[in-house]
């Protein structure tokens, strides 16, 4: 059913200087019964820059943590979705090079079975003011293209619509 892309970007936003280190990132397309999907929203204003962005829910896999077990780890911390792990859309290898970091993020789509409550870390209540988004697919990509008025939301944009875009063939398929 689902031939996994790969997709290499660069980051044209800041001058690369150097990369000191890889993160490897777990990231889902999360959908419910009626195609709603599902993201976070994050307010941000650190080196980066001040930036409110639409994300798919994810993060860092933790050492000796395999893909599958971090992707519902991090969607039971950001959503508090219980999901359901239909396939995995692919790989996005990206960079930030205002902080000398390559982002090997693992994309997944995932079907939401129950939504409970979050557990958000201190760190991400207070420096990035998570919350939660239900949009459709067409409102998805327009927050992306409202988000991408700064050089981060140029940056995740860049990332994740080909990301969604993907997402919505294979549950054209899957129907």
């Amino acid at each position: 059913m689902n031939e996994e892309i790969r997709i290499d970007l660069t980051d044209k936003e800041w001058p690369l200087d150097y990369i000191d280190h890889d993160r490897e990132i777990v990231r889902a397309i999360v959908f419910d019964d009626k195609e709603n999907f599902y993201f976070v929203r994050a307010h941000r204003d650190d080196d980066f820059g001040r930036a409110t962005l639409i994300e798919t829910s994810g993060g860092g896999v933790e050492k000796g943590e395999d893909l599958n077990t971090a992707i519902l780890r991090e969607l039971k911390e950001e959503l508090g979705a219980e999901v359901e792990i239909i396939c995995k859309i692919g790989v996005v290898s990206d960079y930030y090079n205002l902080i000398h970091r390559h982002n090997i993020n693992n994309y997944y789509l995932c079907k939401a079975v129950s939504f409970g409550d979050n557990s958000l870390t201190q760190e991400e209540m207070e420096n990035f003011h998570l919350s939660t988004m239900k949009l459709s697919y067409e409102d998805a990509l327009l927050e992306y293209e409202r988000c991408s008025c700064t050089k981060v939301g140029r940056l995740v944009a860049a990332r994740e619509i080909p990301i969604l875009k993907r997402a919505a063939e294979l549950l054209s398929i899957l129907n």
